[in-house]
């Protein structure tokens, strides 16, 4: 019982958890690779991104298969076909190039790469106060207080 009034008086004393804690994220941008009338290479074969951006592979009717893994298996679209909708986003510290292949074409010199920047640092969140928003002990709260101090001082002295 004692810890359920100590945290309702914590709650009121505090007002409630003030704005928003999540971190804010925004959405990144997706950036399309698809294939070439040539139908042996990847347009565009070469990108430049930003981590948080997501790169989707989409091609659709192909006369060949085809497929997107990076040299490295950091992603990889899955086995070739002619109809692709594979999408790969690039997280917060995954800056760096990322080379890909088309397995089935890579000696005909379907490859590309993907350039992934560092995204610019999170902002920090400033809190603005003015009067309306400063949290104040209610004289509710402050009676509960007053009550929760006697109660604890009186089982003290009472149980001493």
């Amino acid at each position: 019982m004692r810890p359920l009034i100590l945290l309702s008086v914590m709650l009121l004393l505090t007002g409630g958890l003030q704005g928003d804690l999540s971190e804010s994220s925004s959405d990144g941008e997706t950036v399309v690779i698809g294939v070439d009338s040539t139908n042996l290479r990847f347009s565009p074969s070469s990108v430049t991104i930003t981590e948080g951006d997501t790169v989707r592979f989409f091609w659709s009717g192909q006369s060949l298969p085809h497929n997107a893994v990076e040299n490295n298996g950091v992603f990889d679209s899955g086995e070739p076909a002619r109809n692709v909708d594979y999408s790969f986003t690039f997280e917060r510290g995954s800056n760096g190039t990322y080379e890909f292949v088309c397995e089935p074409h890579a000696s005909m010199g379907m490859v590309g790469d993907i350039t992934v920047e560092p995204a610019p640092p999170l902002p920090v969140a400033t809190v603005e106060t003015t009067a309306e928003d400063t949290p104040s002990v209610s004289l509710f709260a402050t009676a509960a207080v007053m009550f929760l101090a006697w109660s604890l001082s009186s089982r003290r002295q009472g149980n001493g």
